[in-house]
């Protein structure tokens, strides 16, 4: 058989038409130009006109399944003229339109359509007639659906519209084994299903207001097991209700725009709805990323315990099973050792893989969550977490040292002595050395010693060992981890097999500096010795990490920079924000209030809603940060952190077991005078002032608690 022409499709002959090619897919959704609702586990997201046209991500969803994808709204067969569309809240959205009526000699537009949208799939439509006269016009919305899956879209696929239905006072659509539907009311006077139109003739006097209330409803998904539920009536948020004024107005605005964005995010487990925690972020990963909502938990404490309580008890339930051991000898890498360690996985905290940028591979999210569990549970106990609630999490704690004790690599998987990811199945460990990375040795050292912490007060074995292990590491990584250079030297970005180090300059080095709330109110001592700390403040605060706007991810010297790379350059919220929290607690004041003054800007052009990242480009006068089209907004990090940046120049480091709290403050004050109220410690209302010369004032607090300054 004779080979086709060139271009010519295979089993085509030749001077024959070629079959249509078949529709090539979309590129993957962008999401930085969207107006974006979110209630979790249901979101909303359009342009600002607040038109659904079923392009990119626009649409309603709940449980990820795009519910409608089409809400176009025509008066008299014109689209408004769209006038503003802003969030409300983050659940809750305005548009405001404007309608000129046909024939009237009246250059001002006589009607005013406003659209009041909810993530949960309600809309409220109001026409009203400004002019002289009666507006008479019919009002028109035409729906679609695809019925998509969230993940799907965002990935750029896009399937045709189903056929509507018609069902009571509205439309229904099924396929894909699922089925929604739009409701009105008042009743529309027509009905046209093939169009996908609903239809009011409207007769609107002068001075009067007419509306309709939209219902889009998710009525059936298909079978398995239950997903999470958004928070439920009735069910109160899981933090306090603080105030903040300082004379900083961007700060003020900051922590209860964060608040309302977290709110947004807040899901119940099905297993226990009581159990709260925050989803990841809108609209990508609108579900549990344990590392994320750990964050989320560990950065609200300052308002009670409930957020952390919900999050850890619902990853324990997640938690790999497996045995964890007591106190013992030390391996030949020194981690401790118990009479049943951890095998492969077990006592993990599931989570998915994470890009790791030019410089590494792919990483587990499961090690950073992992790690964290111990942290969020030991300083949760400080803050207040009652005691019962922290014995019922203890075997869980205690699983994951387990798991920290399995992954330290003893020689052949990866350099001696350090932790490399915790997921690495036993084939993979024998098969190729792994990476101990700068970030994961700051968080095994902290939960190191944060797990001793909670095993000497309970009673339980192992505190020693742990400790002892601790120290090692931190000389060890004192030891091998330092890289000299002519600026004085720096941390690797990680160690490879046969010690060879990563030396990229990253922001990931600012986990360094997150040492971790200790007993009396005091803090841990860090991997990094005080002249170490030093030239690390140094670098961070230079141009080639500091954008002006936050860190870059990756140094713009690296020839591999890239300022919208996920770990190759963009700016990500809440590294930012731990090294300004670091810094502060390190006494690198300066360096603190730089980054603060960065984040603090962007917030502003970002209506106090922080993206989770936005692009490394440097600050220029005049010109706002650069979105990233794959930037969640809101996303829980980057709301944890807006809170974490605020607070932490308060410097409130509690101790309940112990009995006291110590009030240590940036000295510089970077925000003016700042004034907490509504926080809790120990269970009990706590407020805090900060005066502008640095002096911390405690106004209330419970009276079990001795007062200090730090």
């Amino acid at each position: 058989m004779p080979l086709p022409p060139p271009g010519a499709s295979p089993g085509t002959a030749p001077g024959q038409p070629r079959p249509p090619a078949p529709p090539r897919t979309q590129a993957a959704a962008a999401a930085h130009d969207l107006l974006i609702c979110a209630a979790a586990p249901a979101l909303a997201a359009s342009g600002t006109d607040g038109q659904l046209r079923g392009q990119g991500l626009q649409g309603f969803y709940r449980s990820g399944v795009r519910t409608l994808a089409r809400m176009e709204l025509r008066l008299g067969g014109i689209e408004p003229m769209p006038l503003q569309g802003a969030l409300t809240s983050a659940a809750e959205a305005r548009f405001v339109g404007s309608v000129r009526i046909p024939g009237d000699p009246d250059p001002d537009p006589a009607l005013t359509v406003e659209r009041l949208r909810h993530a949960d799939g309600t809309e409220t439509v109001t026409v009203r007639n400004a002019g002289g006269r009666p507006a008479r016009l019919p009002l028109e919305i035409t729906f679609g659906t695809d019925l998509g899956l969230l993940g799907d879209i965002a990935a750029g696929q896009r399937s045709a519209d189903l056929p509507s239905q018609v069902q009571s006072a509205g439309l229904r659509w099924a396929g894909h084994g699922r089925s929604a539907s739009v409701s009105a009311r008042p009743t529309p006077h027509a009905v046209l299903a093939g169009a996908g139109v609903l239809r009011w003739d409207l007769e609107v006097q002068p001075g009067a207001r007419w509306s309709v209330d939209l219902q889009a409803e998710l009525e059936s998904v298909p079978p398995g097991g239950r997903p999470p539920t958004g928070r439920g009536q009735g069910v109160p948020l899981p933090w306090s209700e603080p105030e903040v004024r300082c004379d900083d107005a961007r700060a003020q605005r900051l922590v209860p725009a964060s608040l309302d964005a977290l709110a947004a995010l807040l899901l119940a487990d099905a297993d226990r709805p009581t159990d709260l925690y925050a989803a990841s972020g809108a609209p990508w990963r609108f579900g549990l990323t344990a590392a994320d909502a750990l964050w989320a938990a560990r950065w609200t404490l300052p308002f009670g315990t409930r957020l952390a309580a919900g999050t850890l008890r619902a990853l324990a339930r997640r938690q790999h099973a497996g045995r964890h051991g007591g106190p013992g000898t030390a391996t030949s890498s020194g981690a401790p050792a118990g009479a049943a360690a951890a095998g492969p996985g077990e006592g993990l905290i599931p989570g998915p893989m994470r890009h790791g940028g030019p410089e590494l591979p792919p990483t587990c999210t499961a090690t950073e969550a992992t790690l964290l569990f111990v942290t969020v549970l030991a300083e949760a106990w400080r803050w207040g977490l009652p005691r019962h609630e922290v014995i019922e999490l203890l075997p869980a704690m205690e699983r994951a040292l387990a798991s920290l004790r399995a992954s330290v690599a003893e020689g052949p998987d990866g350099p001696e002595g350090f932790v490399v990811d915790l997921s690495r199945a036993l084939e993979e460990r024998s098969s190729r050395t792994a990476v101990a990375r700068c970030e994961v040795q700051a968080q095994a050292y902290r939960a190191a010693l944060h797990g001793a912490e909670l095993l000497a007060a309970f009673a339980r074995p192992g505190a020693a060992e742990w400790l002892s292990w601790a120290a090692a590491l931190r000389e060890r990584f004192r030891e091998r981890f330092w890289i000299d250079d002519l600026a004085g030297g720096r941390p690797a970005a990680a160690l490879l097999g046969g010690g060879r180090t990563v030396p990229a300059v990253a922001s990931s080095f600012v986990h360094l500096l997150d040492v971790g709330l200790s007993r009396e109110g005091g803090l841990h001592e860090g991997l990094l010795d005080r002249e170490q700390t030093r030239l690390l403040a140094q670098r961070l605060a230079a141009p080639e990490l500091d954008c002006g706007w936050g860190l870059r991810t990756l140094s713009a010297k690296s020839p591999r920079f890239n300022p919208l790379g996920h770990r190759s350059g963009a700016v990500r919220v809440h590294e930012t924000a731990l090294a300004v929290a670091g810094l502060a607690d390190a006494g690198f004041e300066r360096e603190a209030g730089q980054l603060l003054e960065g984040l603090l800007g962007a917030a502003e052009h970002f209506d106090g809603r922080l993206p989770e990242m936005y692009a490394g480009e440097q600050r220029v006068t005049g010109c706002p940060p650069v979105p990233h089209p794959a930037a969640c907004r809101p996303a829980a990090l980057s709301a944890a952190a807006g809170v974490h940046l605020v607070l932490s120049m308060a410097g409130i480091r509690p101790d309940a077991p112990g009995g006291r709290v110590v009030v240590r403050p940036a000295s510089s004050t970077p925000l003016g005078e700042l004034q907490l109220t509504g926080l809790r410690v120990a269970g009990e209302p706590f407020s805090a002032r900060v005066s502008r010369i640095g002096v911390a004032v405690v106004e209330e607090a419970s009276p079990q608690l001795q007062l200090g300054a730090g």
